[in-house]
C-alpha cells in the first residue's frame, strides 16, 4: 500500500505544486478562472499557499505519517471548497476539480491503510 500511497501523494503534489506557482504568478488562465467564480484577487496568495502546503505535506507525509495523512485531509477540503464554489457560481465544469478532490481522498485512504 505505500507504494501506491507514494504514487498518488507524489502526483498531486506535482498537481499542486504547479498549481501554486500558477497562482501566484497570475498565470490568466488560473486567475481568469478563479475572477469567473468570484474569488476576490486577495485570497489568490493564502490559496496559492495553501495548495503550496498540501504539496508540501504530502511530501513530507511519506516519512511522516500523521503529517501526510494532514495534508491528505487539507487537501480533500480544500478541493471540496473549490467545487461548492464552482457550483455556487453555476459553474459546472468541474471534472477537474472533482478528479483532484477524489485524488486527495484516495491519498487519505492509502496513507491510512499503509501506516
Amino acid at each position: 500500500m505505500f507504494i501506491a500511497y507514494a504514487v498518488v501523494a507524489v502526483l498531486l503534489a506535482l498537481a499542486l505544486s504547479a498549481s501554486a506557482l500558477f497562482t501566484f504568478t497570475r498565470n490568466p488562465q488560473i486567475t481568469g478562472s478563479m475572477a469567473k467564480l468570484g474569488v476576490p484577487e486577495s485570497w489568490f496568495p493564502w490559496l496559492a499557499t495553501a495548495k503550496a502546503a498540501g504539496a508540501i505535506g504530502l511530501l513530507v507525509g511519506l516519512a511522516v505519517p500523521a503529517l501526510g495523512a494532514a495534508a491528505a485531509i487539507g487537501v480533500t477540503l480544500y478541493f471540496l471548497g473549490a467545487l461548492v464554489t464552482h457550483l455556487r457560481a453555476k459553474d459546472y465544469a468541474v471534472a477537474p476539480v472533482v478528479v483532484l478532490a477524489l485524488l486527495a481522498a484516495a491519498t487519505l485512504v492509502l496513507r491510512i491503510a499503509s501506516a
